[in-house]
C-alpha cells in the first residue's frame, strides 16, 4: 500500500514538474535565440536525459559486478526502446484525442517531415553500428566510444545551426516563476529549469524504486521488472513533455525533444558502457535492438512521405508489448 502511494505521489510530482521544466526550457531557447526545435532536441532532451545517463555512469563506472555493470548495458538498449515506441505512441494518441479542443480539421502532425526523417536517419545509423558492436569483441573496442561522443557533438552542432519553429512556438506562456512578466529575467528563468529538473530526477528516482518494490510484491521477476518496466519509469520525464506540449499543439517541441533523446540514449550512455563494459548483448538486447530499428525504420519511413496522421503513430507502440511478452515468456 505505501508503495503504491508513492508511486502515485511520485508520477503527479513529475507530472508537475514538466510542466514547470517545459515552460522554463521554452523561455530558455528564448533567451537564447534558439530555434524550437533546437530546444527540444538540444536543451529539453539534455535535461531530462540526464538522470537516466547518470543511472549508466553509475552502473558501468561504479557497479562491482557484471550483473551491477550489466544494467547499464540495459539501460542503453532500454532507453531508445522507449521512446521509439512508446513514446511516439503517446504523441499520436495525445494529437488524435486533442485534435478538436486544439480546433484542427485533421489529425495531420504539424512537423517538418523532411528534417524529422532525417533525424531518424542519423540515429539509425549510429544505433545499427551500436548494435552491431554489441554481437562481436574485440580488444580495441572501448575506444570506440569517442566515437559516439564525437557523433552526439556533430549532432548538436548540426541542431544549433539549423532554424525551425512555427508560429504557435513564437507566443510563450509567462514564465511561472514570474508570471506578471512579458521578459522574465535570466536568472529566474534558469532557476525555474534547474529547480524542476531537481524535482524531476528526485521524483524520478522515487518512481523508478516504487516500481520495483510493486514487482517484488507482485512476485514479478527482477530481471522482468528491470529490463520491461524501469525503461519505461526511466523515460517518463520525456514522455510527459511531449504529452504536455502536444496538449498545447506543440507537437514539433515534443517529437524534437523525443527525437534528441534518442540521440542522446543513442550515444552518451552506449560510450559510458564501452568504455567500461564488454558491450555484448544476449537475446533479450538481442531483440530490443531489433524492435528499435523496426520501429525507427518505420518513423523513417512515415515522415520520408510527407504528411503524417496522428494515429499511424499509434501502432509503433505495439512494439514494445512485443519485447514485454518475450521477456515475460523467456523468464517464466
Amino acid at each position: 500500500m505505501l508503495a503504491t502511494l508513492w508511486f502515485l505521489l511520485s508520477a503527479g510530482a513529475i507530472y508537475a514538474a514538466c510542466e514547470y521544466f517545459v515552460n522554463g526550457i521554452e523561455w530558455l531557447g528564448r533567451k537564447l535565440r534558439l530555434d524550437a526545435t533546437a530546444t527540444g532536441t538540444v536543451l529539453a532532451a539534455f535535461g531530462t536525459a540526464l538522470p537516466e545517463s547518470a543511472v549508466t555512469f553509475i552502473a558501468v563506472v561504479l557497479g562491482r559486478t557484471p550483473e551491477q555493470r550489466d544494467i547499464g548495458v540495459g539501460a542503453a538498449l532500454g532507453g531508445p526502446l522507449v521512446l521509439g515506441t512508446i513514446a511516439y505512441a503517446v504523441v499520436g494518441i495525445a494529437l488524435w484525442s486533442n485534435r478538436r479542443r486544439l480546433r484542427r480539421p485533421s489529425a495531420v502532425v504539424r512537423v517538418d517531415s523532411a528534417r524529422l526523417a532525417r533525424d531518424q536517419r542519423w540515429f539509425l545509423s549510429i544505433f545499427v553500428v551500436k548494435c552491431a558492436l554489441g554481437l562481436v569483441a574485440f580488444a580495441w573496442k572501448p575506444w570506440l566510444g569517442v566515437l559516439f561522443l564525437a557523433a552526439y557533438g556533430l549532432y548538436v552542432w548540426r541542431e544549433l545551426r539549423s532554424g525551425e519553429t512555427a508560429p504557435e512556438e513564437e507566443a510563450l506562456e509567462p514564465l511561472k516563476f514570474h508570471p506578471g512578466a512579458p521578459d522574465p529575467a535570466m536568472w529566474r528563468v534558469l532557476a525555474q529549469c534547474v529547480l524542476a529538473l531537481a524535482v524531476i530526477a528526485g521524483a524520478s528516482r522515487i518512481f523508478v524504486a516504487q516500481i520495483d518494490a510493486i514487482g517484488v510484491a507482485l512476485r514479478l521477476s527482477a530481471h522482468l521488472v528491470a529490463l520491461v518496466l524501469s525503461p519505461v519509469a526511466t523515460e517518463l520525464p520525456e514522455t510527459v513533455n511531449a504529452l504536455i506540449w502536444v496538449r498545447q499543439g506543440k507537437e514539433r517541441l515534443a517529437l524534437a525533444n523525443i527525437s534528441g533523446a534518442m540521440m542522446i540514449q543513442a550515444t552518451i550512455p552506449s560510450s559510458l558502457a564501452l568504455f567500461f563494459t564488454p558491450w555484448l548483448f544476449d537475446l533479450p538486447l538481442v531483440l530490443a535492438g531489433v524492435l528499435t530499428t523496426v520501429a525507427v525504420a518505420y518513423l523513417w519511413w512515415l515522415f520520408r512521405r510527407g504528411r503524417v496522421n496522428a494515429r499511424w503513430l499509434v501502432p509503433v507502440g505495439l512494439l514494445y508489448g512485443v519485447f514485454a511478452v518475450f521477456v515475460a515468456w523467456r523468464l517464466a
